[in-house]
């Protein structure tokens, strides 16, 4: 059995999801600096709908964290965050493909948000002894 995430804990993965809703909004509403942050070039016309897709991805990331931080369990957001530190290292594959090297600032920022998911995965993962704790949850 799972233990419920403590106050501390929930507000770290509220947290992340908020800063997700927050850049899925802007690359959402303002895709040319959404690209710009991604690490590719403004696309013009259609190509805008790709950047957009970005944005609902991450809004969509945000809303299911913040949600799973408030209404499920320990287990369930560490299975979740730690899966979805997929899409940062995708993220960084594709800009490295692209851009390569010269696009540094944009690479550092896919590897922090990497490592962000599997840090808070596993710090949240690894916590023991929250007022829910109890040597039968560790089994």
């Amino acid at each position: 059995m799972q233990t419920a995430l403590d106050p501390v804990e929930k507000l770290v993965a509220i947290g992340l999801g908020a800063v997700f809703l927050l850049l899925g909004g802007l690359f959402t509403v303002l895709p040319d600096w959404g690209a710009l942050l991604f690490g590719i070039d403004p696309p013009q016309g259609e190509g805008l709908s790709y950047v957009r897709a970005i944005g609902f991805r991450d809004l969509a990331l945000g809303l299911y964290v913040a949600g799973l931080a408030v209404w499920s369990d320990r287990r369930a957001l560490c299975i979740v965050l730690a899966l979805t530190t997929i899409i940062p290292v995708m993220d960084f594959a594709l800009v490295l493909a692209l851009k390569g090297l010269a696009a540094i600032p944009n690479l550092v920022l896919h590897g922090i948000s990497g490592a962000i998911f599997i840090g808070t995965a596993s710090w949240i993962g690894l916590r023991q002894g929250g007022p829910h704790d109890s040597a039968q949850d560790r089994q």
